[in-house]
């Protein structure tokens, strides 16, 4: 559309203009990523996402931290005065902060009835009118005096009530229980660690920054167990940078009467029907032949996968190799990116306590104001009660000689010279209570009153003062909820090395090459009792190799083309199939033909080439190794003349080399230099004429001769021997024969 028309329609239609894409992203995009960073992704130092905090905050004003339990729709529709979100969004949040779904280290909601299980993907939870919750106890450390100025409030989304911008929780939370969101171009990811450890960790750093928080803080602590590898070097980095990845695995069983694993732990990071589908899989692609069942058998006992295996599996071996082709084994990735007075920022351990230390002296500090405000308020009203005590007879008197009520307070403000508020408490004083005992009573709290301020107004000039309030709590938390470990930290001495080789079924194989590109890979075993091969018409087979099911195969083509592919990755298949077509697993080029293969498990060894032109080259095998492990090799060998004959040499060997089918020579490829590039062209071997050529070239064991030694040459290049008449009877040399 040209620029003529576009200024034309924006005439017409006045809704439609231009805009320049940066200011409507600044407008429009920008205004939504900050949102969801701040208001919904990315969790606070209090260890919550404002969706937890609106919910957890509810049930507290509705009296559930120490009542019975109500229904979860109770809560879900209450929770919206604060969340406008839908009741689906709040009940799945509150299902995972419950006991029952087993997500967290400690749990913030009791429930009742079935929220489903962190470990399943498909166990769903029950809708929330047939659940019950209340506050768990540990909740009386994340409302701790939140009532006493500890954390600001704000209005909610429609100014209609207030509520907490943070939770005053007297333990770092962020760091026990585990947190991750994804944001606008950024995401965290926050493990947990157990509740103990990272007080003890937290009440050393207040006492000596420089504390080393290996001694205290083991590692990761997960609410499905498993076993946690511990690597230094990636502790470290976690606790320093707050970056890094935890390698977890399973914990299992091995029951020898039934011949059953049971996987009991798994990872906090996977789930139960992951890893069944993955195994199950494996099974039927003929990975895992000792596996004859599996099946979930997890009840209200707790998480079960029980796997079946065969008689005098190794239970060892088996399971490294689930472990390293299935979920049973993940990695749990750590991004600590945390809501610090309302910017992103990623930390470490450290940091994170020194943020949360901050934050606690903040709200202890605001405690404390508190206190001593609502106590100097009562220490004022006692010293007006107290003015009064020297006449009492006075004060009645005030009172019933006024004529007018609201002249009580003022008479009284003026007769013994206390202020509206002094007056205000005095004179509502009941009857039976004025006489010199009660008074006396109250009077008596004075001291206490001026002793307490005083206390409390050098613990709040006092940071030291504050600081050991913390320890104190943190010891007191530890206490009372602390738990034991529930994942085991295990050593990389612990898991037992495998090489790769053993995750591979180690069985005889035979090897079988058509002219026409089909392979075969036929078990020995198989091949025992099996007939006649089955082949296409005009097909034959050109190559066969004994070999096992560990080997790889190196297949090269008509074109310089190397190919490689590992024995167990092909199809076992029966004598009387046609077996696996070439170009179709190996992506070959058209027109293109498998010409030799070899197999190989170290690379040692050589290829050796003959072509048409009488030179001839040796390529270390090793050339064809690759550290990537490429499918595909290019340029394998030259292309500068016809090739005649390759065959894989693991020493110096003799060969039977002809010219036109009447002269031959005997030599070993010692008398050929190892080459250093694939492509090399060789040295010349045969001497040829003008229009000559090499027709064939034979290992020595397929000459037949009786004087072998007649056509030996002992230095290259040669003109060789004319052919003996019997010789040419005896291998059928009347023609020209060529690969």
């Amino acid at each position: 559309m040209s620029k003529k028309k576009n200024d034309t329609e924006t005439i017409k239609n006045p809704s439609i203009f231009q805009q320049n894409i940066i200011d409507t992203l600044e407008l429009n995009y920008m205004p939504y990523a900050m949102s969801v960073i701040v208001s919904r992704a990315i969790p606070e130092i209090d260890g919550f996402k404002p969706s937890h905090r609106k919910l957890l905050y509810t049930m507290y004003k509705m009296g559930l931290l120490t009542g019975a339990r109500t229904k979860s729709s109770n809560v879900v529709g209450q929770t919206m005065h604060l969340n406008p979100h839908g009741d689906a969004a709040i009940y799945e949040t509150m299902v995972r902060l419950t006991e029952g779904n087993q997500a967290l280290l400690h749990p913030f909601v009791d429930s009742k009835g079935n929220f489903g299980k962190q470990y399943s993907r498909d166990m769903a939870y029950a809708a929330p009118r047939y659940t019950e919750v209340k506050l768990a106890p540990i909740c009386n450390e994340i409302f701790a005096d939140i009532d006493k100025n500890t954390v600001d409030f704000v209005d909610n989304y429609d100014a209609t009530t207030k509520e907490p911008l943070l939770l005053p929780t007297t333990f770092p939370n962020i760091l026990v229980n585990p947190n991750q969101g994804i944001a606008v171009g950024m995401a965290s990811c926050i493990c947990s660690f157990n509740l103990s450890e990272i007080c003890d960790t937290a009440i050393n750093l207040i006492k000596d920054k420089s504390f080393d928080i290996k001694k205290t803080l083991l590692a990761p602590d997960f609410s499905t167990g498993g076993k946690l590898l511990y690597d230094e070097g990636e502790i470290d980095k976690i606790y320093e940078t707050g970056k890094g990845s935890i390698r977890m695995y399973s914990k299992y069983n091995f029951d020898k009467k039934n011949n059953c694993i049971e996987i009991i732990e798994i990872p906090y990071t996977t789930n139960i029907e992951s890893i069944i589908d993955k195994i199950i899989s494996l099974v039927k692609s003929g990975k895992f032949k000792e596996i004859t069942d599996i099946r979930d058998e997890t009840d209200l006992g707790g998480l079960k996968i029980a796997i079946d295996v065969k008689k005098n599996t190794k239970v060892d071996v088996l399971m490294h190799k689930l472990f390293a082709q299935t979920p049973l084994s993940d990695t749990f990735s750590c991004n600590f990116n945390i809501l610090i007075d309302g910017h992103p920022k990623t930390m470490g351990i450290k940091e994170i306590l020194s943020c949360w230390t901050d934050f606690r002296i903040k709200s202890i500090k605001g405690q404390l104001a508190y206190d001593i405000e609502k106590k100097s308020a009562k220490l004022h009203l006692l010293e007006g009660l107290e003015k009064i005590l020297a006449d009492i007879d006075k004060a009645i008197a005030i009172i019933r000689h006024t004529e007018l009520e609201s002249m009580v307070i003022p008479n009284l403000m003026k007769g013994f010279k206390i202020d509206e508020k002094q007056a205000e408490y005095i004179a509502e004083i009941k009857l039976r209570n004025i006489n010199k005992e009660y008074i006396l009573n109250r009077i008596k709290e004075l001291e206490d009153l001026k002793n307490g301020l005083k206390e409390l107004n050098v613990t709040l000039n006092s940071e030291h003062k504050i600081k050991n309030i913390i320890c104190s709590q943190l010891k007191s938390v530890s206490k009372k909820y602390g738990r034991p470990r529930k994942t085991e930290i295990i050593t990389s001495d612990e898991i037992k090395e495998i090489p790769e080789e053993d995750f591979i079924e180690d069985y005889g194989i035979k090897l079988f090459l058509t002219k026409q590109n089909y392979f075969k890979k036929v078990s020995l075993v198989s091949l025992r009792t099996s007939g006649d091969h089955k082949l296409k018409d005009d097909d034959e087979i050109v190559i066969e190799e004994e070999s096992t099911n560990r080997t790889e195969i190196i297949f090269f083509s008509d074109k310089q083309n190397v190919y490689k592919y590992k024995a167990d990755e092909i199809n076992d298949t029966k004598v009387s199939s046609l077996g696996e077509y070439l170009p179709n697993i190996l992506g070959m080029e058209d027109d293109e033909n498998i010409i030799f293969f070899t197999t190989t498990t170290n690379y040692k060894g050589m290829m050796f080439f003959m072509f048409e032109n009488g030179k001839a080259v040796k390529i270390p095998f090793e050339s064809y190794k690759t550290k990537t492990n490429r499918k595909k090799l290019v340029k394998a060998y030259s292309e500068k003349s016809r090739l005649i004959f390759m065959t894989y040499i693991n020493e110096d060997s003799d060969f039977i080399i002809t010219r036109d089918d009447d002269n031959a020579c005997l030599f070993n490829t010692s008398l050929i230099s190892l080459s250093s590039t694939r492509t090399a062209s060789g040295v010349q071997v045969y001497t040829l004429k003008k229009n000559s050529k090499i027709s064939n070239v034979y290992p020595v064991s397929e000459f037949e001769s009786d004087d072998i030694e007649f056509y030996r040459i002992n230095k290259i290049p040669s003109r060789g021997h004319f052919l003996k008449e019997d010789d040419k009877k005896k291998n059928n040399l009347s023609g020209q024969i060529s690969i």
